[in-house]
């Protein structure tokens, strides 16, 4: 009798532990499940996570999933053209990043602060105005060296992005629209990097509309005394300025053919003007590669030549990608 009272026992435990309930993944604290979905990339976040259940859906469009939309794994195939348009983007590579575009953004709902694209990511009119009317909070953003976007699409954009503060842009010939439509309508507007020649009319139009321009990079590129002694007297809250690299000119524009009149240090002029910043970096030695190579590209770095991540490098770690 003992035995058998022993075993039905038994018995009933194991029966408790049969019927106990099996936690599923979609009962995961929603917390929790947000720290490890960090740690996936995007297109796992965005094809194969939502497809798991209903619920983990919902969480990929969890706010702090979507600080950030890095697009710079992506890149478009394309050929160089001598003529205008100077470019040929393939087909597939527009549809993928439209519908990688209408996808993430769809999930964001809205709470992008930071949008990078690649330097070699042709992004054009619809692309960029989507991404504006959809990302309306954003604050960081990172174009592509090369893009098919019309002045006055940049600028519709700029005037949605009311809360922009950082911008990596290309130079444009004629900068002043575009400049002119950050200083109006940005008003936390503080840091800027330039991925090309800071000329005389660029600089000229910092001086006009960017008066609160606190952080500038022009690494790696043309830069004229004359350009450079307008942002050093005239943006007068610049904090921090960066021209690592640069092909340092005596005269604003060599004419086309004549060889550049190329300053090998910074005379005491420049130095005396820079001396109030809280950072000026340079580099302007003979020994430094990335010197040699913005020499060798004539101040129109090739990224596409050298090593892949390249373009993302900036001596001002805030505007490092």
């Amino acid at each position: 009798m003992m035995e058998f009272q022993k075993k039905r026992k038994i018995e009933a435990v194991v029966m408790e532990k049969g019927d106990s309930p099996v936690r599923r993944w979609e009962d995961l604290d929603i917390n929790i499940l947000v720290t490890i979905l960090l740690s996936f990339d995007l297109f796992q976040l965005i094809y194969a996570i939502p497809q798991v259940c209903r619920a983990w859906r919902l969480v990929c469009c969890d706010p702090l999933l979507w600080k950030t939309l890095d697009l710079s794994v992506l890149q478009s195939n394309f050929i160089r053209l001598p003529l205008k348009p100077y470019v040929y983007v393939d087909s597939p590579s527009e549809k993928k990043l439209t519908g990688l575009l209408n996808i993430c953004l769809n999930l964001s709902r809205g709470n992008i602060q930071t949008l990078i694209f690649h330097t070699n990511l042709y992004v054009n009119d619809n692309q960029l105005t989507f991404a504006a009317e959809r990302c309306p909070r954003l604050k960081r953003l990172v174009m592509p060296f090369w893009n098919k976007i019309k002045k006055r699409t940049m600028c519709r954009a700029i005037h949605i992005w009311k809360d922009l503060e950082s911008l990596t842009m290309p130079s444009i010939n004629n900068p002043a629209r575009v400049i002119e439509e950050i200083g109006r309508s940005c008003q936390n507007f503080s840091a800027l990097k330039i991925m090309g020649t800071c000329d005389m009319l660029f600089a000229s139009a910092l001086a006009s509309f960017l008066p609160n321009l606190e952080v500038l990079s022009v690494r790696c590129t043309v830069l004229s005394k004359p350009a450079l002694a307008i942002i050093l007297e005239e943006l007068k809250k610049l904090k921090v300025l960066n021209i690592s690299h640069c092909i340092i000119t005596e005269d604003p524009e060599d004419p086309p053919l004549e060889p550049m009149n190329i300053l090998t240090e910074l005379d005491e002029s420049i130095l005396e003007k820079a001396s109030r910043l809280d950072k000026f970096l340079t580099c302007m030695s003979d020994s430094c590669i990335m010197c040699q190579r913005a020499l060798n590209d004539q101040g129109f770095m090739r990224w596409y030549k050298y090593e892949e991540d390249l373009w993302k490098v900036d001596e001002v770690k805030s505007l490092a990608v």
